[in-house]
């Protein structure tokens, strides 16, 4: 699928993979609470495996998210991001709009994400807890602890 993009103001949300910086991504996610302990080359897989926007300010990166998603069912979001000197401006939500609205999440059964802090951006977006946690089941390596509560 061709690169998607949108404008709004100054700011370009871009599908377009080459556009993306990798060290931004890589510094932010060292930062963040769920994804410090992944390697750049971890970063750059997911990246590659992944349906990606990112979000830019005269070209410089300031907004992020992915999903890694089969195109026909099922979506994660994830590694979604907003610069902290951008917050407050409503990109988070537009970047959402765009994520939720393209057309290979639309009209997928089921999208998910995990947060620990950020339910109020999502819930417009139709996400609630899951009504059967209990269902859910999860493998991780041994010794490996979440950073998700």
């Amino acid at each position: 699928m061709a690169a998607y993009e949108t404008v709004r103001d100054e700011f370009l949300i871009s599908t377009d993979k080459a556009k993306l910086d990798l060290e931004r991504i890589v510094s932010f996610l060292g930062a963040s609470y769920w994804a410090a302990e992944r390697t750049r080359e971890t970063i750059e897989r997911s990246i590659a495996n992944s349906l990606v926007f990112g979000v830019y300010d005269d070209g410089v990166q300031i907004g992020f998210a992915r999903a890694v998603t089969d195109t026909a069912t099922f979506a994660w979001i994830c590694d979604v991001f907003v610069d902290e000197e951008y917050r407050g401006r409503g990109l988070g939500t537009w970047m959402m709009q765009h994520v939720m609205a393209h057309p290979e999440i639309a009209e997928l059964r089921l999208v998910m994400l995990a947060t620990r802090d950020a339910h109020e951006l999502y819930r417009p977006f139709g996400f609630v807890e899951l009504p059967q946690p209990n269902r859910w089941m999860e493998r991780r390596p041994a010794g490996w602890e979440s950073p998700l509560p």
